[in-house]
């Protein structure tokens, strides 16, 4: 069966201009997209922090979307990496945001996981120093500003930023 998709697709000379003008902007206009989680074990009403070898701080998992991978194959990817954490179900887009304090082309797709298993705690590696769930009336001391944002966001009356 044939792809729809394939009727759009340029090709011959319209396509080598289509794909000349998109590496254009690529390098003219280069743009980074990551993705955040806030992983919330909903029986002890706590979430899942980090904190990063190289970066001060508790914040919430996630990392850079890399090239022809989804926002959710990112995530999932991610949570693995940095908490031994799979989907048990979707993740839930709850918004977007422009990073401002990382680059001028930064944004971030943040997360609400629910559904969720831990394989075992995560220990230790080169790049997360620590990492584990916290209760939300018991967060580190030294919990990121954005993630307390994203957290008053999800769990209390304050509307979703434009700003990470």
């Amino acid at each position: 069966m044939a792809n729809p998709e394939d009727t759009f697709r340029q090709t011959g000379w319209a396509g080598l201009r289509a794909r000349l003008f998109h590496l254009y902007f690529v390098l003219r206009r280069p743009m980074t997209l990551g993705v955040r989680g806030l992983v919330h074990d909903t029986a002890t009403n706590s979430i899942f922090l980090i904190r990063h070898t190289y970066v001060p701080g508790w914040q919430l998992p996630g990392g850079g979307v890399e090239v022809g991978e989804t926002l959710a194959e990112a995530l999932e990817r991610e949570l693995a990496e940095e908490g031994n954490i799979a989907l048990s179900a979707p993740a839930v887009l709850k918004s977007m945001h422009f990073n401002r304090r990382s680059s001028r082309r930064d944004h971030v797709g943040f997360y609400l996981i629910e559904q969720f298993s831990q394989t075992t705690p995560k220990l230790p590696d080169h790049e997360i120093a620590e990492a584990g769930f916290f209760p939300l009336d018991r967060l580190p001391r030294d919990t990121t500003p954005a993630t307390l944002r994203r957290i008053a966001e999800v769990f209390g009356e304050e509307p979703a930023s434009l700003y990470w």
